[in-house]
């Protein structure tokens, strides 16, 4: 199912190379510093129930896909009335795997498929129930756990994402253990920062008493903020996260910040208010990183649950957030004018706006100290996607600028899958730039290393 010198370039000269390059680190250990993996699995680390509830119902790569050829949610296990037969959803799967055929869900499911569970022939009706019965076979024994299969892909960090009001009960059974992986949390406080979050005004609540502030007034919101953050740098943090609709700041006079967030507080926001509000949350999340040191990653761009009507009847997370244009060149000027120039700030930028790889974040990464340009994200951490981003941001912001690689998932099974990938195209990109003399071969080595783990360890500051 997989060729050794799959994604290298065809012409043998440079194919030599990049073979050579992905020999020098394609064994590398894998660091992780973003993703979502269920830190549940970590901290009790239980048998996954069946090949359909690991590989198919949680995976919105081929939830998405699936649905739009026609195949009904309840077919794939979700929603009311839904299939309930494990077996009966992995034949639905394995009827339309041919629509994955091009994609990089396809190279990721052949390998997980390969190299996990030692499949030798490709997903199809026909073998549906042989193919299901190895899995769940496997599934029953202890090496197939998540701790065990941990070790197995030689992760040597992994970071969850986490809300600000989660206990990190998981993250204290694993410190509480004798297993020696590293699962970082990561402060994800989306849910009491956006005002168009439902329930908002109920998390406020519940913040303020889990941190005894009073989280009724600006000051004692923000310090409520600053305790949640200390917390998950106990647990082992070295960054936030932030998924805004935009990546719009905002920097407002004490007063007008107080007497938005009042607005905001009591439901008498005007309709801009919200927007304004996450403006403002971005920089002062930025002034928070500044004192406490943990990395802001910054994840603008999704059009969240496009179908009200998915949304409503099967959840969140079924496939249809959707990228939309955004810009950051003014949206950020704010937040960068009140703390870009302080050396304590790293900001990682993400995008889902693939045409401000070279007009807006390679030229802002290029020039603040405090930015970094995060990898390829979604819907494009593809191979094309990691070689249209080389090629528009490197000419400008160089390799020095950007994090490495980050897998961005929930499907753990793909996670070396991803990080193959992902060390193959920039392997395949260095080749091009030796036979093109723009590296030599010794400097190509070097920066193979550097961005399939070492620019993610010291990008994540995950080495102290």
């Amino acid at each position: 199912m997989l060729h050794p010198d799959r994604l290298f370039p065809a012409d043998p000269a440079t194919r030599e190379i990049a073979r050579q390059l992905f020999a020098a680190v394609g064994d590398l250990p894998i660091t992780s510093p973003h993703g979502h993996t269920d830190p549940r699995w970590w901290g009790e680390n239980p048998a996954f129930a069946n090949p359909a509830e690991l590989l198919v119902i949680p995976d919105h790569y081929v939830v998405r896909m699936l649905i739009s050829q026609g195949v009904p949610f309840e077919a794939l296990g979700i929603g009311e009335g839904a299939e309930t037969d494990p077996r009966a959803i992995w034949r639905c799967f394995a009827a339309h795997y041919h629509l994955f055929q091009g994609t990089p869900s396809r190279l990721w499911l052949d390998h997980a498929l390969a190299h996990v569970f030692g499949l030798d022939t490709r997903l199809a009706p026909e073998n549906a129930d042989a193919a299901y019965d190895r899995i769940a076979d496997c599934l029953a024994r202890p090496e197939f756990r998540p701790r065990a299969l941990y070790d197995r892909f030689g992760i040597e960090t992994i970071a969850t994402t986490d809300g600000a009001l989660d206990d990190l009960r998981w993250h204290r059974m694993v410190r509480d253990s004798d297993w020696t992986g590293q699962v970082l949390p990561t402060y994800r406080p989306d849910g009491v920062v956006d005002p168009d979050t439902p329930g908002f005004a109920g998390a406020l609540d519940r913040l303020g008493e889990i941190t005894g502030c009073d989280t009724g007034t600006w000051q004692g919101y923000l310090d409520a903020h600053r305790q949640r953050r200390a917390f998950f740098r106990e647990m082992g943090a070295t960054a936030t996260d932030h998924g805004h609709p935009t990546p719009r700041t905002a920097d407002l006079p004490w007063p007008e910040a107080g007497a938005l967030f009042d607005r905001i507080r009591t439901g008498r926001a005007g309709p801009q208010d919200a927007k304004l509000f996450r403006a403002q949350m971005l920089t002062e999340m930025a002034r928070m990183s500044v004192d406490d040191g943990l990395v802001m990653q910054l994840h603008p761009g999704s059009f969240r649950n496009h179908s009200a009507a998915v949304l409503s009847r099967y959840g969140r997370d079924r496939g249809f957030d959707i990228p939309q244009p955004v810009s950051f060149t003014a949206a950020l000027k704010p937040l960068l004018d009140a703390v870009g120039m302080d050396p304590r700030l790293r900001l990682i930028l993400f995008t889902l706006d693939e045409t401000t790889y070279s007009r807006e974040l390679a030229p802002l990464a290029g020039a603040w100290p405090s930015l970094r340009l995060g990898p390829p994200w979604w819907f494009h951490d593809s191979f094309e996607g990691i070689r249209r981003f080389r090629r528009q941001v490197t000419e400008t912001a160089g390799f020095f600028n950007t994090v490495g690689f980050n897998d961005d998932t929930r499907a753990l099974c793909s996670i070396p899958a991803r990080h193959d990938l992902s060390r193959r195209a920039d392997c395949t990109f260095l080749a091009e730039l030796v036979v093109t003399h723009r590296l030599d071969e010794t400097e190509a080595h070097a920066l193979a290393r550097l961005l399939a783990r070492d620019l993610a360890r010291e990008g994540y500051r995950l080495d102290g």
